[in-house]
């Protein structure tokens, strides 16, 4: 049974962030309610007041900056990335992870900024971001702040936004030249168990660059540096040879958990299979882009 609750609509930030600090820990964001919803039926949590930030102008939407980033409002839901023209010219990738996020009535209702603030850990997004050294802001009445989106996540169900603070925009930077990225995960039910992110970068027939993150295999998603160094400025043959190696570093690097999607050790054996594959993809799709 789900409990009564006040649901708030504020026309902006300001307003919304005004709310969440007069009502401190009785308040809770409310975006798209997918993961929240279900919590608060479960009553594994309650608020009495919930801030429905799909009401404040501007919190939605894609746009492509100046620089070519790609700057997608908090409260976007992942529908509308899997389907924007921009999305899918720019960044594939991210248009075909979003397509594959859960099932089809939970993309066309919950949000980017919601699946990254509830930080379930066995989401996509984070994972395949991260690759991308994509930022966030956070914004509340009279401040505002950005950061790299790896410092959003502290643990499980767990950020580090401040209780008046609202999560308003992702930025995701273009890659660079003759570079493409990747995601693939894995697991039995509509939540992945193990999820890896690859970018990589060409330049005169090496890897002048490789960005590998882990994500749904521990408490939080996370960049995996010592795998990534194991593979940079090698020879492409080099660095194919070099995978199973990066997979053993990333996957003990990524504080496993032993649950329902699986055991520890089950999990940091699919990293390195998924690494090996997004790895491929990613290079595939390197030289595919040269031959158009």
């Amino acid at each position: 049974m789900l409990r009564p609750f006040e649901l708030c609509e504020p026309a902006s930030v300001a307003e919304a962030s005004e709310l969440l600090a007069r009502h401190g820990e009785a308040a809770r964001i409310y975006a798209g309610g997918t993961e929240l919803i279900l919590a608060m039926k479960e009553g594994l949590i309650h608020y009495d007041y919930l801030v429905n930030v799909k009401t404040v102008p501007g919190l939605a939407g894609v746009r492509l900056g100046s620089d070519g980033s790609l700057r997608i409002g908090a409260a976007t839901p992942h529908r509308v990335l899997e389907r924007d023209p921009i999305v899918r010219e720019r960044f594939p990738a991210i248009a075909r992870m979003e397509a594959d996020v859960a099932n089809v009535r939970v993309r066309e209702v919950g949000t980017l900024g919601g699946n990254l603030c509830f930080a379930e850990p066995h989401a996509d997004p984070g994972a395949l971001l991260s690759v991308f050294d994509a930022t966030v802001r956070l914004e509340r009445n009279g401040g505002a702040r950005t950061l790299p989106l790896e410092r959003l996540f502290v643990g499980l169900f767990e950020t580090c936004v401040e209780g008046d603070e609202l999560l308003t925009e992702i930025v995701v930077p273009p890659l660079p030249p003759r570079s493409a990225a990747a995601y693939l995960k894995f697991g039995f039910l509509e939540r992945p168990s193990v999820g890896v992110g690859v970018a990589v970068t060409l330049a005169d027939g090496r890897l002048a660059d490789a960005r590998i993150a882990v994500g749904s295999i521990g408490p939080v998603p996370r960049r995996m540096r010592d795998a990534e160094a194991l593979l940079k400025n090698r020879a492409i043959a080099e660095g194919v040879a070099s995978l199973a190696e990066a997979g053993r570093l990333a996957a003990r690097a990524a504080d496993a958990i032993t649950d329902l999607h699986g055991s520890a050790e089950y999990k940091e054996h699919i990293v390195g299979v998924l690494l090996r594959r997004a790895f491929q993809t990613a290079l595939a799709a390197v030289h595919e882009n040269e031959r158009r």
